[in-house]
């Protein structure tokens, strides 16, 4: 692609990757605004307004209990504005506070717990909705399962390395069941370079191997690179795939399991990243977000709304963050306050906000960087 087809690129190619990554996005932050603004009712906190987006307001209306519920322009995001929040930190000084306790809707004069809990709610409501759009795929679409057989051994894998053959069955992985192929996948994604305890079916004689899977980098489509764990094994394209549809029990079950397995990768590559084996390249922006959204729903709807869902875990976990203006730096507040007594002082608070805000734009900045650099590679080439 040159510099011609770019510019003559239609509109409609940016609304179609534009309007699902917000319509998305606006589920998550509606959710995640719910859960802050439910726990607040509950603990009698007075809320203020309910904003759907930033900016100006489009329109809105006042419910019984006076909350603006509204809609503004900038679609990115949203709030709940609580009685007593008059900073974008929304931490108060032990003056304030003292202030506060006299008026029973305000937010700074709950106790510390009731303050953490409305809090924790944002990030908790996100992992909910994932929970309940896994499990409802489960119940209504059924898991996909692939018979984890051995179709093809790759020459030089590590697979081959450990003597695995074509017809093996995997049975089990550091004795985790596998039941399917994409649980073979995930087995091992994050596991590069670390030795596995491999089971399998060789003809219905029960066989034990060590396993090392090795590093491998493929191509995102978006001119990133994807790092994974790989044994070098393949199943037949064409095979049977079914699709078995659970009860609740279930289907509940596995979507916990399947959120808990994104939340674990994530905290996976964090520690690589960390501790220098893992690269930053990975990270992604709104536009990778986007891509990803615009992708799924031309997929179709069951793909949509599972990337809605591993959007919202990952939402929910980086909000988790210690990270001073994230709902993790306040909790981080909370309990330093549970702790003295008293809250930070004013100065400590300004510069922890400060640093938080720097970090947030930090990481902004790079997921920003990584995508506009992909987008150049395909755009440009090189």
């Amino acid at each position: 692609m040159n510099l011609t087809d770019v510019l003559h690129l239609p509109l409609s190619t940016g609304v179609f990757y534009a309007l699902p990554f917000l319509l998305a996005l606006t589920v998550i932050v509606f959710i995640h605004e719910l859960g802050h603004f439910l726990v607040a009712r509950w603990c009698g906190v007075d809320v203020e307004a309910f904003s759907i987006g930033f900016g100006r307001e489009i329109f809105g209306w006042n419910d019984r209990k006076g909350t603006r519920w509204k809609v503004a322009w900038i679609p990115l995001g949203g709030y709940v504005r609580f009685r007593g929040d008059a900073n974008a930190a929304s931490l108060p000084d032990a003056e304030t506070m003292e202030r506060a306790k006299a008026d029973p809707g305000n937010f700074h004069g709950k106790p510390v717990w009731q303050r953490a809990a409305v809090v924790a709610a944002g990030p908790i409501a996100n992992f909910i909705l994932a929970i309940a759009i896994f499990t409802l795929a489960f119940m209504l679409v059924g898991r996909p399962v692939v018979e984890p057989r051995v179709d093809e051994v790759l020459p030089g894998s590590a697979a081959e390395q450990a003597g695995i053959r074509k017809g093996d069955v995997i049975v089990s992985i550091d004795g985790a069941a596998i039941d399917d192929f994409t649980e073979l996948q995930q087995a091992v994604m994050t596991r590069a370079g670390e030795p596995l305890a491999v089971a399998l079916d060789r003809n219905g004689e029960r066989i034990n191997l060590k396993v090392v899977p090795a590093l491998s980098e493929e191509p995102d489509n978006f001119g990133g690179k994807f790092r994974k764990g790989l044994l070098g094994v393949k199943r037949d394209p064409m095979g049977p795939i079914r699709y078995e549809r659970l009860g609740p029990v279930d289907a509940f079950e596995t979507g916990v399991e399947r959120t808990w397995f994104i939340v674990h990768s994530t905290f996976k590559y964090l520690g690589k990243l960390f501790t220098g084996r893992e690269s930053a390249d990975q990270l992604g922006g709104p536009i990778s977000m986007a891509k990803a959204a615009g992708d799924a729903a031309s997929v179709g709807f069951s793909q949509y709304v599972a990337v809605i869902a591993f959007l919202s875990v990952s939402i929910g976990l980086l909000n988790l963050f210690p990270i001073p203006m994230l709902d993790g730096g306040h909790l981080v507040y909370y309990a330093v306050e549970a702790v003295r007594g008293r809250p930070l002082g004013e100065a400590a608070q300004e510069w922890g906000f400060r640093i938080g805000f720097s970090l947030v734009i930090m990481l902004m900045l790079v997921g920003t960087w990584n995508d506009l650099v992909r987008v150049a590679t395909v755009m440009f080439g090189g």
